[in-house]
């Protein structure tokens, strides 16, 4: 059965990272999600802060510019008490990611590491290949995706897909 490009709509996850910033984007039609294009932004490994942040933000503004995606979805900031300073980190390329999203007025959800991995695989702590093989199942993919931060932007469109199908619009977690 055809699908008609109006009917098409773009969900674009992102898992953030200063080196790497990973994406997947989904096509929805006809109430099922398959893979459009996943990949990843990288930062410039030995450039300042402010180079690596620019990076991300170009980055993410050429897929925003590319699939002109309905919603974005985007991992929630996770903390471990150990290691406070790679959640302050982690905060600016979400920074970025978020005002990416805000100057191109494409709604953005946030949801927990937890939430994602629990909703696609039944456990809250699913280790990263079991998110991979997951994607891979539901998405009906050849080959697990790599590197997991593909993987990890992919679990979280999806996530964002499953929870927002039965409503009209994206709603903020």
């Amino acid at each position: 059965m055809a699908t008609d490009a109006s009917s098409r709509r773009y969900l674009l996850g992102i898992d953030p990272g200063l080196n790497i910033t990973g994406y997947g984007v989904l096509e929805v039609a006809g109430g099922a999600a398959r893979l459009a294009e996943a990949g990843v932004v990288r930062g410039r490994a030995n450039g300042s802060m402010e180079d690596r942040l620019q990076d991300i933000f170009t980055g993410v503004n050429e897929v925003i510019a590319a699939f002109r995606p309905e919603s974005m979805a985007i991992e929630q900031l996770y903390s471990h008490y150990e290691r406070p300073r790679t959640a302050i980190l982690m905060g600016h390329a979400r920074g970025v990611i978020c005002l990416a999203a805000a100057l191109a007025s494409v709604p953005l959800s946030h949801y927990a590491a937890t939430h994602v991995k629990r909703l696609l695989t039944g456990a809250g702590h699913a280790p990263k290949s079991q998110i991979q093989m997951a994607i891979q199942r539901e998405l009906k993919l050849r080959d697990v995706p790599d590197p997991p931060d593909v993987a990890d932007a992919l679990a979280v469109a999806l996530c964002h897909f499953h929870e927002t199908r039965n409503h009209d619009h994206a709603h903020q977690r």
